[in-house]
């Protein structure tokens, strides 16, 4: 992109932020940001040094992300764990850091309710564990959600060994916030690029193929799935993903593009016309949800004036995907506007 290029977006999407930003005194705030990261002391201690760590995500403290929200003019946020996640191999050290997380997380919503909403943290590959972390979770830290990660190891979600997991889950009719990861298999691959700028949207796309062809979207109708970064390569792979769903009636009665669109897909990484006006093609702005993917990922500010700057949405589209389309997902958000 030439400077002048860089220079007339720039202008674009601060004319197209300014709106939302510049609200009369006493006027409340109302954008949600469905993907936003916290760090926890005990979690930043385990991961330095680790694969996939990026460096902002050590630095994050509170005040960043109410700053940030403030900036913007957003009300609030909800947190999760980001790679390199939770799993380095050791059972133990998983499920004792999913508990320090949970519980860290827990606090800042009861320090600041209206700020802040949880997606907790899940010690997976374990799965008898993470049963008795679901229940923690949701009957004594009164969690908004559980945050998953696209893969483990080698395992994808859908895998049948985690069953008992998503049967839970869906018994409890709960949101379920996909991060994307680099699996194992594709951590290392020499094509001269980090696996953050294709492995997580690939790895996205085998987690959507996993829950939708294992038929666990059939079989667990009450989760409520929200994919990262625009679904990642999904939306563009959907026809291609659909013809492949014809042999398995039994899981997907009605194929793979209509199980896609009962998803949720947020914005973080994904704030760009070719990413958005796939998405587009698959469900409307009602599945769609603001995310930011901050610290490392963006500003409040500048993936909202992203957002706007598409052209794509009106002022009723905008406003359903940075706060209404969260709100009907998690109604306790209704409260921070």
């Amino acid at each position: 992109m030439s400077e002048i290029d860089r220079r007339s977006f720039l202008s674009t999407a601060l004319a197209a932020i300014a709106p939302l930003t510049q609200r009369p005194a006493g006027s409340k705030s109302q954008r949600v940001d469905i993907h936003h990261h916290f760090a926890p002391p005990a979690w930043i201690a385990e991961v330095k040094g680790r694969p996939l760590l990026q460096t902002a995500n050590t630095t994050w403290t509170p005040e960043k992300s109410i700053e940030d929200l403030d900036r913007a003019g957003s009300a609030a946020a909800v947190i999760s764990i980001t790679n390199p996640g939770l799993w380095f191999g050791d059972n133990q050290t998983t499920n004792r850091l999913a508990r320090a997380c949970n519980e860290y997380g827990a606090k800042l919503v009861q320090q600041y309710p209206k700020r802040f909403g949880l997606f907790a943290a899940m010690p997976l590959p374990d799965v008898d564990t993470t049963l008795k972390e679901i229940a923690y979770a949701y009957d004594a830290l009164k969690v908004d959600g559980v945050g998953l990660f696209t893969s483990y190891g080698d395992r994808w979600l859908g895998n049948a060994a985690f069953r008992p997991v998503m049967e839970e889950l869906n018994r409890r009719k709960a949101v379920v916030h996909v991060h994307p990861t680099a699996a194992n298999c594709c951590r290392n691959l020499d094509y001269g690029t980090a696996p953050g700028s294709i492995e997580y949207g690939t790895d996205t796309t085998r987690a959507i193929i996993g829950v939708t062809f294992s038929g666990d979207t059939t079989r667990y109708p009450d989760i409520r799935f929200i994919w990262s970064h625009g679904g990642g390569s999904a939306p563009f792979l959907a026809g291609r993903i659909d013809g492949g769903s014809r042999n398995a009636p039994e899981r997907m009665p009605a194929g793979f593009i209509a199980e896609a669109k009962k998803f949720f897909y947020d914005t973080a990484g994904a704030a760009n016309r070719g990413a958005i006006a796939s998405l587009l093609e698959l469900v409307g702005p009602s599945q769609i949800l603001f995310g930011t993917d901050f610290p490392p990922g963006g500003t409040n500010l500048a993936v909202a004036a992203a957002v706007a700057a598409l052209g794509f949405f009106d002022d009723r589209a905008l406003r359903a995907i940075e706060r209404d389309n969260a709100v009907r997902l998690l109604p306790r958000l209704g409260a921070s506007g």
